[in-house]
């Protein structure tokens, strides 16, 4: 008789459980945590997409971040957008939960627009006129305008581009020369900075171009401790580069 009464509590004990696990994963839902934009410092927003290039956004952000541990300058807070606020997966498989959806937020001041890389930056991305509308909305009071990779071919087909040099993905330059062939496009660069827009070729590159936006706003020496602090050599006279005067 005891061996039946364990057996059915046994019984009891799984299905209960097995019960319950749907309940757990509804309490387990992520709710939305807002960053905490901190005030007095340069906000600084990474439009992100499904196909988005891991170096591409995180090589920059990692960059821009740091400056938030250097003290007697004005940082940088660091957040990402989107067209959604559900998880966007990235060329290599990393899954990123974005922190606005540009189509529905009211989107803090952007002080400085980061276009990393992405899958279809070349094709169908520049037929997607809501994100092109956000990337031209941004543009008309951020003080600095950046790309990385073939997050050029972006802003080149918004227009921002047409009155300033830039430079692209080395092997896409051909390609970029022939999609936009009005534009002043420069080969054999790591970046290219012309007014409040700095492009860089991308990849690991993209460290230097985020770099050399830190030094330009903060000095070399602040530069150079971040650059430090990520094991990263960096001496801005030897990057190939191409600056307006």
């Amino acid at each position: 008789m005891l061996k039946k009464v364990l057996a059915i509590s046994l019984l009891f004990t799984i299905v209960s459980c097995g019960e319950r696990k749907p309940m757990e994963a509804e309490s387990k839902t992520t709710q939305r945590v807002m960053p905490t934009l901190e005030p007095n410092r340069y906000n600084v927003a990474f439009l992100i997409m499904d196909g988005v290039y891991n170096t591409e956004f995180t090589a920059p952000f990692d960059i821009f971040q740091h400056t938030q541990y250097r003290k007697g300058i004005k940082a940088m807070n660091t957040f990402t957008v989107a067209n959604t606020l559900d998880p966007i997966t990235s060329f290599e498989g990393v899954r990123i939960l974005p922190d606005f959806d540009y189509t529905q937020d009211s989107i803090p001041k952007i002080d400085v627009l980061v276009v990393p890389s992405a899958e279809h930056h070349l094709d169908t991305d520049l037929k997607d006129s809501i994100m092109l509308d956000f990337v031209k909305k941004a543009d008309k009071d951020a003080l600095f305008v950046t790309s990385h990779c073939d997050g050029a071919f972006v802003l080149a087909k918004t227009g921002i581009l047409d009155k300033v040099a830039s430079t692209t993905f080395p092997s896409d330059i051909p390609k970029y020369k022939v999609m936009f062939p009005h534009l002043d496009i420069k080969d054999s660069v790591l970046f290219v900075h012309d007014g409040k827009y700095i492009t860089s070729a991308g990849g690991a590159k993209s460290f230097e171009a985020a770099l050399y936006l830190c030094e330009y706003l903060y000095g070399k020496e602040i530069a150079e401790s971040i650059a430090g602090g990520l094991v990263i050599d960096w001496n801005l006279e030897e990057v190939p580069k191409f600056i307006a005067p």
